[in-house]
């Protein structure tokens, strides 16, 4: 009842405005209809206030996650929670015209029952990742906005490519999100993987971001190892770790939080995330180690 009552409240104001509705589908493939390019915007997750932003609507955001930290104009905007645990009353406060949140999101059928429109997206792939781009494009409509960005993204990935040192292509590598929950072939970190000719020990069966017994990777034998630079000096204390060859060899990129946000957020900065990866396999790479000698 209250959705068709939303749906003939928008039909009614396009007639008055002389503008449609905008009409999309959600990750559940729920029919969502929106006012025409909403002004006031909450996002629930970091890589959605990103694309917002690069999509240059950052303007009409009235309130952010938590872990939104970029771009740094973002810093005087309300803070509603997290994904996970997101302040209801106070999204509802900011009277926001659509909130974009995760599928995941906990929060999101709470703020329907109170009458938000919110758009829950998937973005476990790099093709989720398009197909978000290209939503919020329409929503927004910001459409060539998000063709450029789409291209710009895929620009900056082929670049990175070329770059990976010979010698390290196809090498086998374990990503480490965080604590033991590693990124698999099947998630958009091992999409980036793939794309820089790298090999991911984790398969996509296992989920996009399975959590991993430490001897899992032990077994594996990956040629490097990817993690948080904050955990690089305690890998050896790790079960079994210290005799690994990656680890004993010193092949391990440890990334500051500035760069490893870029790599586990499926939005406008994935290029970036892979240009990271790529400098430090150039400073891995046999040749930049015989240089150091």
């Amino acid at each position: 009842m209250l959705r068709g009552c939303w749906a003939l409240a928008l039909m009614l104001f396009a007639a008055v405005a002389g503008a449609e509705p905008i009409v999309v589908h959600d990750a559940r493939g729920k029919e969502l209809w929106l006012e025409p390019s909403p002004q006031r915007i909450v996002s629930l997750l970091p890589s959605l206030t990103e694309t917002v932003w690069a999509l240059g609507a950052g303007d009409r955001l009235v309130g952010v996650d938590r872990y939104s930290n970029w771009p740094p104009a973002l810093a005087g905007l309300p803070r509603v929670g997290g994904m996970e645990d997101a302040v209801v009353e106070a999204v509802v406060a900011l009277k926001p015209g659509l909130v974009l949140s995760s599928d995941l999101s906990r929060a999101s059928d709470r703020l329907e029952a109170l009458g938000l429109r919110v758009l829950r997206v998937h973005a476990e792939r790099h093709a989720d990742t398009v197909e978000v781009v290209r939503t919020l494009g329409q929503v927004l409509e910001r459409r060539a906005e998000a063709e450029r960005l789409l291209q710009r993204l895929d620009r900056e990935l082929a670049a990175a490519a070329t770059r990976v040192p010979a010698a390290l292509r196809g090498k086998r590598v374990f990503f480490e999100v965080h604590g033991g929950w590693g990124a698999s072939a099947g998630s958009f970190v091992g999409d980036t993987l793939a794309r820089l000719g790298l090999v991911n020990i984790v398969p996509a069966e296992l989920g996009a971001f399975p959590r991993l017994n430490p001897e899992f990777v032990v077994r594996a034998d990956p040629d490097l190892l990817l993690v948080q630079q904050r955990d690089v000096a305690t890998l050896a204390a790790r079960p079994g770790w210290a005799a690994m060859p990656a680890l004993r060899a010193g092949r391990v990129c440890g990334f500051a939080p500035e760069r490893f946000e870029m790599l586990i957020r499926p939005g406008p900065r994935l290029g970036e995330g892979a240009a990271a990866i790529v400098d430090c396999l150039q400073r891995l790479a046999p040749e930049a180690a015989a240089a150091r000698r």
